[in-house]
């Protein structure tokens, strides 16, 4: 299939949704058959105190969310020693940009999980957690890279990416990490023979062609360096945040949204349907429009849940497979690094 141009891109949204959607699941079908990939993987999110204001953010300590928190090491430890003796593959550390804990603090939690546990996948820090590290310390991106390596970090998740428009990104993160430098990061990383995820948030005040440029910024970077996993479409979730939407997103522009997700960035190799921004359900609709991954079990998630999503608990690992199952598809555990680990 040839490669389309941002014009032809943005045409495609007023396509009608079953023929896009079956335009993209060939795509997925010749990709993946019908194996719908999940990881058995837990979220922590250390701390919600953050120096910055993202007004679509519910998560971060503010006068809508006005309980701010710090986990101790300890804490941190406690929870992978009870992942681990459930044979749970992955840790996945996000979460506020708090001057407070450290850049000593990441690093140290970072490597005695992986004195510990050398077999468990450490997946941590944002580009704009990156970001916000090398302006707190005065340190550059190679170096506060090189440092996360050295410490235990495997690999790096796609968030903070939002919209890369910077005039939308101005509205909704003033002051965050730019588009040009979540890029840069990502590109670092990279270089290092690293892979990451890249997300992009929809649904809230960005239009279709946000989107589009947004795919293509994705699809001439993975052209330059192929680190990227996993592209991660992430639906807006509308409660106790600052941005006041009113008129919640459709599914039918979320499954289009993810469809052409499939088509533009043909060199990406997986979609994620990331169930706790867009219900289990309409995650497993969206298998049949170009996604080949549901994330995981999750098990326990603050960021979005704080905004209304119903993910706070994660779901259950038999269910979850039965789910899969039961939609058509064929369950396939894999690790971070899309490894086929079981076929369920």
């Amino acid at each position: 299939m040839q490669r389309i141009g941002f014009d032809e891109a943005l045409a495609l949204y007023e396509e009608d949704l079953f023929e896009l959607g079956g335009t993209a699941d060939s795509i997925r079908r010749e990709m993946h058959g019908k194996k719908t990939y999940f990881n058995i993987n837990r979220h922590i999110n250390p701390t919600n105190i953050c120096k910055d204001v993202c007004k679509f953010c519910a998560y971060s300590a503010s006068r809508k969310n006005p309980n701010p928190y710090a986990m101790s090491h300890e804490e941190i430890l406690s929870i992978v020693d009870d992942i681990v003796s459930r044979d749970i593959k992955e840790v996945h550390i996000v979460s506020a940009h708090n001057p407070e804990t450290g850049l000593q603090w990441y690093l140290d939690i970072f490597r005695k999980i992986k004195e510990k546990y050398p077999q468990l996948h450490v997946k941590a820090l944002t580009a704009a957690e990156v970001n916000f590290l090398a302006e707190e310390y005065g340190k550059s991106y190679d170096e506060i890279l090189d440092l996360m390596v050295e410490n235990g970090v495997d690999s790096m998740p796609g968030g903070g990416a939002e919209i890369f428009d910077e005039k939308v990104r101005d509205y909704i993160c003033k002051g965050k990490v730019s588009s040009e430098q979540w890029l840069q990061i990502h590109r670092k990383w990279h270089e290092r023979g690293k892979k990451s995820n890249v997300t992009m948030l929809f649904g809230h005040v960005e239009e279709r062609r946000h989107r589009i440029d947004h795919m293509m910024r994705i699809r001439d970077l993975q052209d330059e360096t192929g680190g990227f996993n996993c592209f991660i479409p992430l639906v807006y979730q509308p409660e106790n945040n600052f941005l006041n939407i009113r008129e919640f997103i459709t599914a039918n522009e979320i499954l289009k949204t993810m469809a052409l997700s499939r088509i533009v960035l043909d060199n990406v190799p997986n979609l994620k349907a990331y169930w706790v921004t867009s219900t289990v359900n309409l995650a497993l609709v969206a298998q049949e429009f170009g996604a080949n991954d549901l994330d995981g079990t999750i098990e326990k998630e603050s960021i979005n849940s704080a905004a209304g999503a119903k993910s706070a608990n994660g779901v259950d690992l038999e269910e979850f497979v039965h789910l899969i199952r039961e939609s058509g598809f064929v369950p396939v555990e894999r690790d971070s690094l899309y490894n086929e680990l079981k076929v369920w």
